[in-house]
């Protein structure tokens, strides 16, 4: 209480959150920003001119600003070969932008800027904001085993091509080449993607605080080897909307930047029998070639459940020309309120491209899940949901690696029917407690935020 007055009286701590350009990087340092607002701190959240017109709305206590990349009329590239003349042109005026923010920022008393949490995805943020001699945070939005991965690429002591066909790693689990992250074994074709992520070590050893989205009880052990590393590494997730989770702020229903909301599927979903409804969604990025879209429609049609599928508008000519988008055991649609479906009683599984945002809901709403990656941390992720944490099965895949329809359908049923999935179901219910006591008064990542912010105040 002491604290909270003290905070009350003296200027609001005002803190500028930068955020990298997209929804799964956006989300998780928004609900950051909700909680240091709850300890009395101002935010200003900052994204790229070009995001900055897509984001239909943020909640009305957060201030934006923008900065330039020297794209303000279209986003990144797609090709591999334009990627590289992307970033090296989005830091180069970036680094300009984000110094003229600053400085505009710092000419008004109650405008000044106390600290700036920055993406990992950023490093050059880093370099203005000591300019500046503000206290800076790195926010990481991948776990810590993937970030530690690269850490040990940035370090040297991971080369690429890999060699070996099994990894230890200092307080990771053993990892396969099939556990890595992608960019490891496309290094080849595509260099500049894996020196992009190694990148966000670069000048890590200047932040005065490194923050990730997740929470201790998760990783210890990585979590511990990196406090060895860094003292001011903190975890402070799960960061997802409150009333799905401790149910403490009410008006936290979703992330705040939603684009649309849609009725349609949990109006279907109120129609189901409870735990009966496999859910699909392979995220807002993965593309999936025309054979596996067939497979994975073809395994659905053939499964005993009902099924709720994710297809976004750009990926709907990939599905099979007979397939039904609604009937009485099948739902596809365009978009949904992830976070609402996978809260419905009537969600049994979660088949996902294993995307770090999706796996914390998943595990914090206490769903099983089968795991489909595709590229980047996914592959890595899917290890520790299957191995380490044991909240889901992986679909193996065939030569072409491809999951096939009849693999699906098993995988479905060993989640919904077998005695495995009862023993998959309690352990997600285990996480979902856990990651619930970390949030809560008392607990490691409920600590570090209160941590944090004391520490901006002063």
């Amino acid at each position: 209480m002491e604290k909270m007055e003290k905070k009350k009286m003296a200027r609001r701590a005002h803190c500028l959150v930068l955020a990298y350009p997209l929804q799964g990087h956006i989300n998780p340092m928004l609900q950051f920003s909700k909680q240091l607002e709850h300890q009395g701190v101002k935010i200003t959240l900052v994204t790229t001119r070009f995001y900055c017109n897509n984001l239909k709305r943020v909640p009305p206590s957060i201030a934006i600003e923008t900065i330039s990349d020297g794209f303000d009329q279209g986003g990144p590239p797609h090709d591999a070969d334009s990627h590289k003349a992307f970033i090296d042109r989005s830091r180069e005026v970036g680094l300009e932008s984000l110094a003229e923010l600053l400085e505009k920022l710092g000419r008004s008393k109650d405008e000044h800027v106390d600290c700036v949490v920055y993406d990992s995805f950023f490093p050059w943020a880093l370099d203005v904001v000591k300019r500046f001699e503000i206290v800076a945070a790195v926010f990481f939005t991948q776990n810590m085993t993937v970030n530690s991965i690269y850490y040990h690429v940035h370090l040297g002591n991971l080369q690429v091509p890999l060699t070996q066909h099994e990894f230890s790693l200092p307080a990771l689990p053993k990892l396969e080449l099939q556990d890595m992250p992608s960019f490891l074994l496309t290094y080849a074709q595509h260099p500049y993607y894996l020196d992009f992520f190694a990148d966000q070590f670069c000048n890590i050893d200047k932040a005065d605080w490194v923050l990730c989205n997740t929470f201790y009880e998760l990783d210890k052990e990585v979590a511990d080897w990196f406090t060895e590393i860094w003292p001011k590494f903190r975890n402070i997730g799960p960061n997802i909307p409150s009333m799905f989770l401790d149910k403490k702020y009410k008006d936290d229903q979703d992330y705040g930047i939603a684009q649309f909301e849609s009725e349609e599927c949990l109006e279907w979903l109120d129609g189901k029998p409870k735990g009966s409804v496999v859910y699909v969604s392979f995220g807002s990025l993965a593309m999936l070639g025309e054979r596996q879209m067939e497979e994975v429609a073809c395994g659905l049609k053939q499964c005993s459940s009902y099924f709720l599928w994710v297809v976004r508008a750009s990926e709907e000519t990939k599905l099979p020309k007979d397939f039904e988008k609604r009937s009485e055991k099948g739902l596809v649609v365009t978009w949904c309120s992830q976070l609402r479906v996978l809260a419905h009683e009537a969600i049994g599984c979660f088949v996902t491209h294993c995307g770090w945002n999706s796996i914390l809901e998943t595990l914090c709403l206490g769903v099983p899940t089968i795991a489909i990656p595709h590229w980047s941390d996914q592959a890595t992720n899917a290890k520790l949901m299957t191995d380490v944490w044991k909240i889901g099965i992986r679909a193996p895949t065939d030569e072409k690696k491809i999951v096939q329809g009849e693999t699906l359908k098993h995988c479905i049923r060993e989640v919904m029917e077998n005695e495995e999935g009862k023993g998959i179901k309690s352990n997600v219910m285990q996480w979902k407690s856990l990651a619930l006591r970390a949030i809560s008064e008392g607990g490691s990542s409920y600590e570090s935020v209160i941590e944090f912010s004391n520490s901006i105040f002063h």
